[in-house]
């Protein structure tokens, strides 16, 4: 195994599943905030949204990584950042998945 899958499934992968609940907030309040009428998206575009606003939205993505990064203890840290551009990418495709496996919880209650 690599050392950026090893980070993956050792750091990353129980960091996304303990943050859960709040990354599904920030995004709520990211669609909230953009006034965008998600909850009558087809799940199709449910899922092209989320992919784009996470790919494109540079303001949120960062803070959806930071959110990661924060839980790092130090040493993490170190291992994280040699390798923090294809470790950003994996954070980002798993979010993406990890929401799009959950659109029913994404729907902003207005």
């Amino acid at each position: 195994m690599s050392i950026p899958e090893q980070i993956q499934n050792e750091v990353l992968r129980p960091i996304l599943k303990a943050q859960n609940d709040l990354f599904i907030l920030l995004f709520r309040h990211q669609v909230s905030k953009r006034k965008v009428n998600f909850e009558n998206y087809s799940p199709e575009d449910k899922v092209i949204y989320i992919e784009k606003t996470i790919r494109k939205d540079i303001n949120f993505r960062s803070l959806l990584v930071g959110v990661v990064v924060g839980h790092f203890t130090p040493e993490q840290y170190e291992a994280y950042r040699p390798l923090e551009e294809e470790l950003n990418k994996r954070i980002i495709n798993m979010l993406i998945k990890r929401l799009c496996s959950q659109l029913e919880l994404l729907v902003v209650n207005l």
